[in-house]
């Protein structure tokens, strides 16, 4: 048996970038005050429909819809905000207390043809502000997924890129020129282009097909039909972020495509992943909510994938490497499980094996990387000591127990030197020795 096609296992060094992204940026989001929601992986397939568009290539070619048993029709997720703001309105939260600021994480599914840094299965981390009109909620929500990028340490290769899609009037103004323009080389667009000059010619701008991309470079681009309200708003936007201290590029080719979406349009880029160049992206949107049965509710939010952060990482995070605790025999094993209790509960990794003779469990101490053996044999017991054996240079040293943690630290084991657990290592062996 073998994975679906377009999905993996996360094992060893895959699942630990996959942690370090979610992490990370779950850490993040709790500096700036964001509070995780879950929702969950299936919704009623038109909370879908209704937010990317019937005629868009997900709904149309890549979700994953299903009749249940009941009759009705599901879709597992195909992406976050469209759940998130759903929940914003089934659980009554549009009334009073907004802005909310949300975070979530978790798995996408898109039939799209797999390719390196897409699946089928895939993951994301998003982050939305719902409820705020204001320019500064565009520039901190940004400012966000730069601290991201930057404790995740890929920000040397990773640029900010934005846009304006003004408001309302704005669009209206760019989408007859972008019509006008079109129109004249309406022969030369590709089917697909062809398709989308009447519906909707700015997706025209974001079309991958290289004769169309000959004709986009002279496209007129929005700034010329900027009102003056759009342009304060992003010349706003720019400089919050100057003040965050967030370099960006402009480019006006970012386009977003449903009638919803209005002024920022934004998106983290990299070279380091051949075509699949956009890390993070998002914008401010102003109807989704009201497209799920909630008031009109300005928001901004982005959505970046975890595969795509986690192959940027210079370095996989290292595996955990415990202490193994070591009885010689069967004799021991008493006070080997009762020091390995008490450094799980002072906060360090320790294992004790299952069977076997002391080669045997020397062995399996090395396989799992531990970075220290405790062994405990009938003499150490006698005389109230240790042997600790660093399996980072193979020297060894016998040790009271308060000589324990300072010869752990000094194999490398994190959280080593904790008094209270060391209290706890000394109460307990004396409990136990009034005991026996």
């Amino acid at each position: 048996m073998q994975p679906v096609r377009g999905t993996r296992d996360l094992i060893g060094e895959t699942f630990r970038r996959h942690h370090q992204v979610v992490e990370t940026a779950r850490h993040v989001s709790n500096l700036y005050a964001m509070e995780e929601w879950a929702t969950p992986i299936f919704e009623a397939t038109s909370v879908f429909a209704r937010s990317l568009g019937e005629t868009s290539d997900v709904v149309s070619k890549e979700m994953y819809t299903f009749e249940d048993r009941g009759g009705d029709s599901l879709t597992l997720r195909p992406e976050g905000t469209a759940g998130v703001c759903r929940a914003l309105v089934s659980n009554g939260l549009t009334q009073g207390g907004l802005p909310r600021k949300v975070f979530y994480a978790g798995p996408m599914f898109r039939y799209e043809r797999p390719q390196k840094g897409r699946f089928r299965q895939f993951h994301q981390i998003g982050a939305e502000i719902l409820g705020a009109a204001e320019p500064l909620a565009d520039a901190e929500v940004i400012a966000m997924g730069w601290q991201i990028i930057q404790q995740l340490g890929i920000d040397d290769g990773v640029v900010l890129e934005i846009n304006t899609l003004g408001d309302a009037p704005s669009r209206d103004a760019y989408r007859a020129a972008l019509i006008a323009y079109f129109q004249t080389y309406a022969t030369s667009l590709s089917n697909e282009s062809q398709l989308r000059l009447e519906k909707n010619p700015m997706r025209i701008l974001d079309s991958k097909d290289e004769g169309d991309k000959r004709l986009v470079a002279a496209a007129p681009t929005i700034d010329d039909y900027l009102t003056p309200e759009a342009k304060g708003f992003f010349d706003k936007v720019l400089n919050y972020l100057d003040q965050f201290g967030v370099p960006y590029r402009r480019n006006p080719r970012i386009v977003r495509g449903l009638d919803y979406y209005s002024h920022t349009a934004f998106e983290f880029v990299t070279d380091r992943l051949g075509a699949q160049g956009t890390v993070m992206g998002g914008g401010r949107y102003e109807g989704l909510v009201q497209e799920m049965g909630g008031p009109a509710t300005p928001s901004v939010g982005w959505a970046a994938g975890v595969e795509r952060l986690g192959e940027l990482l210079t370095e996989a995070p290292e595996a955990t490497r415990p202490v193994a605790v070591i009885p010689v025999a069967e004799a021991q094993e008493g006070e080997a499980l009762q020091l390995t209790q008490m450094l799980r509960q002072g906060g360090i990794s320790a294992e004790i094996a299952y069977k076997g003779n002391l080669k045997k469990r020397m062995e399996r101490a090395n396989k799992t990387g531990a970075r220290a053996a405790i062994i405990i044999g009938e003499s150490e017991v006698a005389e109230g000591v240790f042997v600790v054996r660093n399996l980072q240079d193979g020297s060894q040293e016998r040790v009271g127990t308060p000589g324990l943690l300072p010869a752990l630290a000094a194999a490398g084991v994190e959280d080593a030197m904790l008094e209270q657990m060391m209290e706890g290592i000394e109460a307990g062996f004396e409990d136990d020795d009034a005991t026996s």
